[in-house]
């Protein structure tokens, strides 16, 4: 009884139909299952090659302490929404005295000739901090979140776009099913050769 309707036994009562919307189900269902697994997957390794390329890019960053010789002044943030980012001119020495001079991000209400830390790459040139554990995250669960929403906008439009066949089909078998039945039942004869004459 549990196979039958499940639409896995031989009901007669289930039609083509049914049985072919069960299996769409089912593969939707498998669909959304891999999708968690991919997205998991690719995820995962996000988050090994994010801590590996940090690593790599720590080796080749040094804080300095640099001394402003301008004004703090405030530029767009990098991301539209993002509040402005307080600026100065500063310079250091780096590597063995090297001097440098260059506008970097400092605390908001810094002034002029203040001491501030500062990023640089083995040049001594000004760079970007190595990437946090927060910015590995972020990316690693971005990452799977797209994989795992694509998969299954991707499955799902595939399955709707079965299902309306299966629904296009059904209905004109049951048309057709129907033109044979429906005068039987109500009893009104088929018009044919012959009808209306005496």
């Amino acid at each position: 009884m549990e196979h039958r309707t499940q639409g896995r036994g031989a009901n007669p009562l289930r039609r083509h139909a049914d049985r072919a919307r069960t299996r769409l189900h089912a593969a939707f269902a498998l669909t959304c299952l891999l999708a968690v697994v991919v997205g998991l997957a690719l995820a995962r390794a996000a988050w090994t090659d994010g801590h590996r390329t940090a690593e790599n890019v720590a080796r080749h960053r040094h804080v300095v302490t640099a001394t402003t010789t301008g004004e703090t002044t405030y530029r767009a943030g990098d991301q539209p929404s993002s509040r402005p980012v307080a600026v100065a001119t500063a310079t250091w020495h780096f590597p063995s005295q090297r001097p440098h001079r260059a506008t970097v991000p400092v605390p908001s209400g810094t002034l002029k000739g203040d001491t501030v830390r500062v990023w640089v790459d083995d040049d001594g040139s000004a760079a970007a901090a190595p990437p946090g554990r927060a910015d590995i995250a972020l990316d690693a669960v971005g990452l799977g979140t797209g994989a795992v929403a694509g998969i299954v906008l991707v499955g799902g439009a595939l399955v709707a776009v079965c299902l309306r066949t299966v629904d296009a089909r059904s209905a004109r078998d049951w048309e057709s099913e129907w033109a044979g039945i429906e005068p039987v039942w109500s009893g009104r004869l088929r018009p044919g050769p012959g009808a209306g004459e005496d």
